[in-house]
């Protein structure tokens, strides 16, 4: 954690039905005083949906060798590299090559992310996954977040259904591949 980050709290209530992951946690992001709020909510909507045994955030934002999220097993290998935003091809590339799963989450226009990544090498890159969200949501969500949030996050059937701070919200998952 940063030095002039601001820390947030999040009491989280999972229910990925379409994955039968349920889950209570309370997890702790550091907030990089140059990272947008919009950002870091995907960043934390990505944490969600992607959440696994082994999640975690990663140095993206200060060290910049790890992405926004990634997932290790118990050897300490990387099996998920979860970007956010809109990462250069050659970062995607990277992550895909280092974890047998690849996923960019992003806040911004889809159609312009995959625009920057066409005719670059990005390795499997038709199993890499794309994933966005209804336009606004993610700004409503950032909207709700305190400094200590209540969040609630159920997914069934490719749709969000979130609670934040008593904020009830709703998104469908939009997901393409990157090539």
């Amino acid at each position: 954690m940063g030095i002039g980050a601001t820390i947030h709290t999040f009491d989280v209530q999972l229910a990925l039905v379409d994955r039968g992951v349920y889950e209570a946690v309370s997890v702790k992001v550091a907030q990089h005083p140059s990272e947008t709020p919009a950002f870091m909510t995907t960043r934390v909507l990505a944490w969600c949906l992607e959440h696994q045994e082994g999640i975690g955030f990663g140095d993206g934002l200060s060290g910049g060798d790890e992405p926004a999220v990634l997932a290790r097993d118990r050897t300490g290998a990387i099996v998920a590299w979860i970007e956010v935003g809109a990462p250069e091809a050659e970062r995607v590339h990277r992550g895909s090559m280092a974890a047998e799963r690849t996923a960019v989450y992003t806040h911004r226009d889809p159609e312009k992310v995959a625009a920057r990544w066409a005719g670059k090498r990005i390795h499997r890159a038709d199993e890499v996954r794309l994933v966005s969200f209804d336009a606004g949501f993610v700004d409503d969500v950032a909207a709700a977040i305190a400094r200590r949030t209540a969040l609630s996050v159920s997914v069934t059937e490719g749709v969000a259904y979130v609670d934040v701070n008593g904020t009830s919200l709703s998104t469908t998952i939009h997901e393409r591949r990157a090539g």
